[in-house]
């Protein structure tokens, strides 16, 4: 491999990789499109930049976003969808509950599968999608402030 950027890889190849695996890329993936997002949108400050970002890469935000793009995923999708659901991480973070994390590793999995096989505009196409709702969802757990 000489293309650190797309690492492509076969289908066999990409069959012999765990759900797991898929994940880890997929989180990379999946907050580096969140990141290119917020400095396009206009965030330019390190502080909002860190913040927004945290708000949406975790596993909240991720869960909220796997429901928006259920209904649109090919069977194929959802077959990496459910194997990453369904994975077994040994430790999960006390910032989510235990069914968030499973979305959210089910997301990185689906994100990974797609960028390790070149499907970049698939997944622009769900990240479109996805966005909302996770920007909801981090909407929705800002403490409010008291005047």
């Amino acid at each position: 491999m000489t293309d650190f950027f797309h690492p492509l890889m076969s289908e066999q190849a990409l069959k012999q990789c765990s759900s797991l695996a898929l994940a880890h890329m997929g989180d990379s993936v999946y907050e580096l499109m969140t990141r290119g997002y917020l400095i396009h949108s206009g965030l330019v400050t390190n502080k909002n930049l860190h913040r927004k970002t945290i708000h949406l890469v975790c596993a909240g935000a991720q869960a909220a976003g796997a429901q928006a793009i259920l209904p649109m995923l090919t069977e194929d999708e959802q077959t990496i969808f459910r194997h990453g659901r369904n994975a077994k991480p040994k430790s999960t973070p006390k910032s989510s509950s235990v069914a968030e994390y499973a979305l959210a590793t089910a997301v990185e999995a689906l994100f990974g599968w797609l960028y390790l096989q070149g499907s970049y505009d698939r997944l622009n196409e769900l990240f479109t999608v996805l966005l909302p709702a996770a920007q909801e969802w981090a909407d929705d757990q800002r403490p409010t402030r008291r005047g």
